[in-house]
């Protein structure tokens, strides 16, 4: 059976880029460089990190002693190189505008902003519990501004429904994904109302409610078309792909799969088109050609070298190579590859990779005859599943 298609962590997240209690801009100083510093952070919420930075670097020097400016200067720029992989760079950025935003100046909701903030680059980090914990924080914090933002607690329990997908928990998970639907509908925001429903359909699909989880899926990218965001749009079909899979028809899963790559490419993704290419390896790998299907994840492993922020479909991969190459009877190279994808999801502190780990470990000493190794590793497998100890 094909498994579920990673989440991707994922670009398609709108921040919430100007904090609830900034003056309106034309109130500030320095009317040119603000509005130079609105359209960079117009970059990032449409994806073009790259273009972006360049233009953050440049007004640096320019809004530095401005406490507004520098503020929404460090979160935009932080969002960035999260988003290009520069995870402790973006941590730096973080701390910096906290440092800002401790001023009395700033508002309670300012502090969440970088909170919030702060839990993204955390999970990103694989750092679970500690995101969890910091959009905790960050919906506390909120709710004691004198005016509290319903997009930024909206932004936040979306995010932390991935935390708790990650935990198995998807009880929390589903709680978060609807509240984050009801606060983005309440904050007029298509974008992440979008987003919520990205998030509700992969805790269905987790469940095996794959009509559910095609549903939302479907109304997601709906909006994702609309809104023209190219790289969410890409990523919802990676998602779309996977559910027809599971539903059992083929040629669709392909024609999204390849639709997403596509997709992803035109928005200069390498990270995504690399996803959609190990999504492609899974469907080819469990529709019987493990030839294909090590190529496609071979193409994707390389597409994703370096990336630490893609650790779970970097294990997916080496995942696939692991069972293209028992299904070819490489024993030895099947070996090798699933102790490459168990260190990375140890790496990713992933309990569901893990335990898939150890399934193919007692699939692959199945294979060679020792019937006793194999049912030792289905029992690890089934033992670290199970939610119950006494």
């Amino acid at each position: 059976m094909l498994r579920p298609m990673s989440s991707a962590p994922h670009l398609f997240d709108e921040p919430p880029l100007v904090s609830p209690s900034v003056p309106p801009l034309e109130l500030l100083p320095a009317g040119d460089v603000e509005q130079l510093l609105g359209q960079a952070e117009a970059l990032t919420r449409d994806n073009a990190h790259g273009a972006a930075l360049e233009q953050l670097e440049s007004l640096w020097p320019d809004v530095r002693h401005i406490a507004p400016l520098a503020l929404r200067h460090r979160l935009a720029a932080a969002w960035a190189q999260m988003y290009r992989g520069h995870l402790d760079v973006a941590a730096d950025l973080l701390e910096h505008a906290d440092a800002i935003v401790q001023s009395p100046s700033f508002d309670a909701a300012d502090r969440a902003a970088v909170l919030y903030r702060r839990g993204c680059v955390a999970l990103k980090q694989a750092q679970i519990t500690e995101a969890i914990s910091l959009f905790t924080r960050a919906l506390e914090t909120n709710a004691r501004s004198a005016h509290p933002s319903a997009l930024l607690a909206a932004d936040a329990r979306n995010w932390r429904s991935r935390c708790y997908q990650a935990q198995r928990d998807w009880e929390a998970a589903a709680r978060d994904a609807d509240a984050s639907l009801e606060l983005a509908t309440e904050a007029g925001c298509d974008r992440s109302r979008a987003n919520a429903m990205f998030q509700a359909s992969l805790v269905a699909e987790r469940r095996r409610q794959w009509l559910v989880a095609r549903f939302h899926a479907e109304q997601a990218l709906e909006i994702y078309r609309r809104e023209g965001d190219t790289l969410s749009t890409a990523r919802i079909l990676n998602n779309l792909g996977g559910i027809d899979f599971l539903l059992g028809d083929v040629a669709a899963a392909k024609k999204a799969l390849l639709e997403a790559a596509a997709t992803a490419a035109a928005a200069g993704s390498a990270a995504d088109v690399a996803q959609a290419t190990s999504s492609l390896a899974q469907v080819f790998l469990s529709s019987g050609h493990p030839v294909d299907a090590r190529m496609h994840a071979e193409a994707a492993l390389e597409l994703l070298s370096g990336r630490t922020d893609f650790l779970e479909e970097t294990g997916n991969a080496q995942l696939v190579m692991a069972r293209a190459y028992a299904a070819e009877q490489d024993w030895e190279s099947s070996g090798a590859w699933l102790d490459n994808a168990a260190l990375t999801f140890a790496e990713l502190g992933s309990t569901s990779q893990l335990a898939a780990v150890a399934i193919a470990r007692g699939d692959l000493a199945r294979a060679l005859g020792d019937e006793c190794s194999a049912a030792t590793h289905y029992r690890h497998a089934a033992e670290s599943l199970q939610d119950f100890h006494f």
